[in-house]
């Protein structure tokens, strides 16, 4: 049978700030992303399977991309850990913020990395990560294929 690719996509609201850049992005500000998922599989060819015709259902994608992404990152401040910035995250957590300090530079570069890694663990053994694109303005965004990463 013939393997087909589905998307979903995602949307979630996320702060961060460039440690060492030489730009605007040095300060704190924020983005809309916009997180397109595509994964390629078989779909279930059991007529008798609840599944049947589907490569996952997209709800069980959808469970995946918010438990691993969109909550943890949705409204969130995104710090590089080596960023001198730490003491205003420890400050914003003490107030109740959610700040996530991570060990790259928060780029929609290194985010897409990131997010590819952690949905490619999630998924059934017979469904692979195709694709992502984060789209971080509505003129920019980086993408994550699969096949360049082989």
């Amino acid at each position: 049978m013939s393997q087909i690719r589905i998307t979903k996509k995602f949307s979630f609201e996320t702060g961060h700030a460039l440690y060492g850049y030489d730009g605007k992005c040095k300060n704190v500000h924020g983005h809309s992303y916009k997180l397109n998922v595509t994964v390629i599989g078989t779909p279930i060819s059991d007529q008798n399977h609840v599944k049947f015709g589907m490569v996952i259902d997209f709800t069980d994608l959808k469970k995946i991309v918010k438990e691993e992404i969109v909550d943890v990152f949705d409204h969130a401040t995104v710090f590089n850990k080596n960023t001198p910035h730490v003491d205003l995250a420890k400050e914003l957590k003490d107030r109740g913020h959610t700040v996530l300090l991570v060990d790259y530079q928060p780029t929609s570069e290194m985010m897409v990395i990131d997010f590819a890694e952690k949905i490619k663990q999630r998924l059934p053994e017979n469904i692979s990560l195709h694709s992502l694109k984060l789209q971080e303005t509505e003129s920019s965004f980086a993408q994550w294929f699969a096949s360049d990463n082989e």
